[in-house]
C-alpha cells in the first residue's frame, strides 16, 4: 500500500510540472554547406522553423525538444575536356535538438544557459547531373554523385533570455552545435559544415 501511495505521489508531482508548447524560428548564422572548390555554389534558405516542447522542472531547470526544418540547394560544375558536368540538387534538412536548460532567478526576464545533444537528417534529397555533349555522365554510373550518409549527431550549447508576459514565453537565443562529422559530401566539392551557429526565437504557451 505504501509503494502504491508513493508511486501515485511521484506521478502526481510529474504531472504537476509546467508543460509548454509552441513554435521556434530563426536564422542560420553559418552556411549549411561549404564549398570545397571554386566551381560550386550553394544556397541555404535563411530560415529555420518548427515545433517546440518544454517541461519545466524545479530549481530553474527544464528540458526542451525541438524539430527544426530548413531547405538548401546546390550546383556543382566540373569541367572536362569534352565539356562541363553540372550537378544540381536540393534537399530538406531536419534538426532535432534535446537540451537541458537552467534559468537564473528573475521576475520577468530570466537569462538561461543550455546544453544537450542534437540529431540531423536529410529529407527529400533530389540530385541530378547533366553534360553537353554527353560522354562522362552517360558512361559513368557514379553520376550524379551521392551523399555519404543522410544523418549525424552532435553536441549543443547555447544561451538566451526568457521573457515571460502573462501566459506567453518569448525566448531569443544563440545556439552552437558541433556535429560529429561532415556527413553531406558531394564528390569532394561540397560538404556540410561541422560548426553551426543559429539565432532562434521561441514562442511558447
Amino acid at each position: 500500500m505504501r509503494s502504491l501511495f508513493l508511486l501515485l505521489l511521484i506521478g502526481g508531482a510529474a504531472l504537476a510540472q509546467p508543460f509548454s508548447a509552441g513554435i521556434k524560428a530563426g536564422l542560420p548564422l553559418t552556411d549549411f554547406l561549404n564549398v570545397a572548390q571554386g566551381d560550386s555554389t550553394t544556397t541555404t534558405n535563411r530560415y529555420l522553423f518548427g515545433p517546440e516542447v518544454e517541461v519545466r522542472l524545479p530549481h530553474g531547470l527544464s528540458i526542451e525538444f525541438d524539430a527544426l526544418y530548413r531547405h538548401f540547394s546546390y550546383a556543382n560544375y566540373e569541367p572536362f575536356a569534352s565539356g562541363t558536368i553540372i550537378t544540381i540538387g536540393s534537399s530538406g534538412n531536419w534538426e532535432f535538438p534535446l537540451v537541458a536548460k537552467y534559468r537564473f532567478r528573475s521576475k520577468t526576464v530570466r537569462p538561461y544557459v543550455e546544453a544537450g545533444v542534437a540529431w540531423d537528417a536529410i529529407s527529400g534529397l533530389k540530385n541530378t547531373a547533366s553534360e553537353t555533349p554527353c560522354s562522362v555522365v552517360c558512361e559513368n554510373t557514379n553520376y550524379p554523385p551521392s551523399v555519404e550518409t543522410k544523418s549525424t549527431a552532435g553536441v549543443v550549447v547555447g544561451g538566451g533570455i526568457d521573457i515571460h508576459a502573462f501566459v506567453i514565453h518569448v525566448t531569443p537565443e544563440i545556439r552552437f552545435t558541433l556535429w560529429a562529422q561532415q556527413y553531406f559530401s558531394l564528390d569532394d566539392d561540397l560538404h556540410s559544415g561541422q560548426n553551426q551557429v543559429e539565432f532562434l526565437v521561441g514562442v511558447t504557451f
